[in-house]
């Protein structure tokens, strides 16, 4: 296995390239503005096809590159999570209450991400982790095998991801949090947002996880 990873956009969003190197693909993780290219010329250098962008969920600063990645990729399929299949079928909605200055194409998902559900990168395995509140459609992905966790914003910059936006909620927030924080503390977190961390790490610094863990 192989993780590399670029940060960028307006929002200084992550994103993750993940690949297996024997069987030579790779799948994308988020695909923010003027971010996954870099990503993507990697995989080109190496001679990995990107067979997917999974999203953990369908906020501007993780879909702005979608178009760049299937033109690059065609055979990458675009998933994300029904609850916020509206977000990339209709970006306009997020253009103008963010006024972005570059447009997201809309598309339709190649496929629905649902709760449990098992994904595969070649040899690597991918459990889907069902995480709503700072959206409702919000997932998580997780290696078990490797103690890896592709997180989102669910928990992100020694905090948690804001509830103030339109369709979040923090109820959801909070029993995502407690959900996953019974992983692994060695379990590693690669956030949507901030720098690599565990689990283990935040339940040590994190005051606002601290808080929602202590009810």
């Amino acid at each position: 296995m192989k993780i590399l990873s670029n940060t960028g956009g307006l929002a200084q969003t992550n994103c993750y390239l993940i690949a297996d190197e024997a069987a030579k693909v790779a799948v994308l993780f988020d695909a923010p503005d003027h971010t996954a290219g870099v990503l993507l010329d990697e995989a080109a250098s190496r001679g990995w096809d990107v067979i997917g962008l999974w999203l953990t969920h369908g906020h501007f600063d993780h879909i702005a590159d979608h178009a760049l990645v299937t033109a690059r990729f065609p055979n990458a399929k675009v998933l994300l999570h029904k609850l916020d299949e509206q977000k990339l079928a209709d970006p306009r909605v997020q253009t103008s209450r963010f006024s972005l200055p570059f447009t997201i194409p809309p598309r339709a998902t190649d496929g629905f991400l649902t709760d449990g559900q098992t994904l595969a990168i070649g040899s690597l395995n991918v459990e889907v982790i069902h995480t709503p509140g700072h959206a409702p459609g919000h997932v998580m992905f997780y290696l078990r095998e490797h103690r890896m966790l592709v997180g989102g914003d669910l928990i992100i910059c020694d905090a948690v991801g804001r509830t103030d936006l339109p369709d979040s909620n923090p109820a959801d927030l909070d029993a995502s949090v407690r959900r996953v924080m019974k992983l692994p503390d060695d379990t590693t977190l690669l956030p949507g947002h901030g720098d690599v961390t565990t689990i283990g790490e935040q339940r040590r610094v994190n005051l606002y996880l601290r808080s929602i863990l202590n009810g």
